[in-house]
């Protein structure tokens, strides 16, 4: 005859036995920035701190691990004029993680889940002409991994091509700094073309708000923010996209 409570205290103990726990393995993000500091010898320029500052913040807040690069590496330039006394108490951590940047070229881009790009007028000199960064922005595209990039930082797509040859941004919906934008921040005579043209003529479905609107327009694993009025919104649907 069958004891039952034995048969079941066995049973307790078979799947306690069986357990086994997973370890938690956190999203990582590979966060490119910009190494140009200057429009020309009486113009600055460089990263726009808050497209990258509250991005960051939000990303680590949920627990992901951040790796910052740049294509030269060491301290990236920031904008003079996104900078001020509140945000760099405020964003001290970000600050921080833009002192040393890691060199694109010996980060192994496969380890990542997302890559992002934030803005300021930078990425227009640097990212937008990389063969490196197409070569990124190819992989994630290929193996549907997710891309966002904000403000300027859809500059960095630029040289990244699909398997015919086309544009990576062809067929594809998605925003950036405007035109108006570009006229409005008095800078559509320094910058070297004009981004939103760049993008349409490489076959993207451009989609525009007002100047200084709130912009986030997601594509598949393609998120894009039209200005740093949208860095929030942005961030919060890079996570929201990871978290799937």
């Amino acid at each position: 005859m069958i004891d039952k409570n034995k048969e079941q205290d066995m049973n307790v103990e078979d799947v306690e036995s069986c357990s086994i726990e997973i370890p938690y393995e956190p999203k990582k993000i590979l966060m490119i920035v910009t190494s140009t500091d200057r429009f020309d010898e009486t113009h600055k320029t460089g990263l726009w701190f808050e497209e990258f500052a509250v991005p960051y913040n939000k990303f680590i807040d949920a627990g992901y691990v951040v790796t910052v690069a740049s294509l030269k590496g060491g301290k990236a330039p920031i904008d003079p004029a996104s900078e001020n006394l509140i945000d760099d108490i405020k964003w001290q951590s970000a600050k921080q993680a833009l002192g040393d940047t890691v060199t694109l070229e010996t980060v192994d881009y496969t380890l990542y889940d997302a890559v992002v790009l934030p803005g300021g007028h930078g990425p227009m000199f640097d990212l937008a002409k990389s063969e490196l960064m197409g070569e990124i922005i190819g992989y994630f595209a290929r193996h549907d991994k997710l891309i966002a990039a904000i403000c300027h930082g859809p500059a960095g797509l630029l040289p990244a091509k699909q398997k015919d040859g086309l544009a990576f941004v062809n067929g594809r919906t998605m925003t950036c700094f405007t035109n108006d934008e570009e006229a409005w921040a008095k800078k559509n005579n320094l910058v070297p073309f004009s981004l939103e043209d760049a993008l349409n003529d490489a076959g993207a479905f451009f989609t525009a708000d007002k100047v200084g609107a709130i912009n986030v327009v997601e594509d598949g694993n393609l998120i894009t923010g039209q200005n740093f009025q949208s860095s929030a919104q942005f961030a919060d649907a890079v996570i929201k996209y990871l978290s799937k």
